[in-house]
């Protein structure tokens, strides 16, 4: 395979439309929206380093993410794609049939876990916790680097442990 068709593949799987929040919610998409419609476009919204179950809409070729740091998508089988938050923040996705006339555009949400994390602020340095039901700590975006290397770093040798990936 070319780099080139790799990388349309790669653009068509990192990215899709998403009108309806998960399989079990799925409605058909709806007909593309004149402009002045655009503040009524649905929303998928995403926890860092979690995933979501998206079905795309009829026709969908090409499937385009705004800002592939934010939300990364997988094209898989029978019109379902994957959204997974990779940072904080808003970002689009925009599906194309083959000729290339738009079919939906929609926003990706990706916030933080909220019920089970801990937050400590110490002046202008912030450190996280997972608290499920006991607090270890969880380096998350926004934590101040030192603590947040530490933590990577733990957790990185603990993978490296396990999976005997000496690397």
């Amino acid at each position: 395979m070319t780099a080139s068709r790799l990388v349309l593949i790669a653009a068509i799987a990192a990215s899709a439309p998403v009108w309806s929040s998960a399989i079990a919610q799925t409605r058909p998409a709806p007909a593309p929206a004149p402009a002045s419609a655009a503040s009524h476009q649905e929303s998928v919204v995403v926890t860092v380093d979690h995933a979501k179950v998206v079905r795309l809409p009829e026709r969908a070729q090409t499937v385009i993410v705004g800002n592939p740091a934010i939300a990364d998508v997988s094209v898989q089988r029978n019109g379902v794609m994957v959204v997974t938050g990779k940072s904080f923040g808003v970002t689009n996705l925009i599906a194309l049939d083959g000729s290339g006339t738009l079919l939906a555009e929609s926003f990706v949400r990706v916030q933080a876990a909220s019920d089970s994390m801990l937050t400590v602020q110490r002046g202008l340095e912030r450190e996280s916790y997972s608290c499920t039901p006991v607090c270890q700590p969880a380096a998350q975006l926004g934590d101040v680097k030192r603590f947040f290397d530490e933590v990577g770093g733990q957790n990185k040798a603990r993978n490296t442990a396990a999976t005997g990936d000496r690397r």
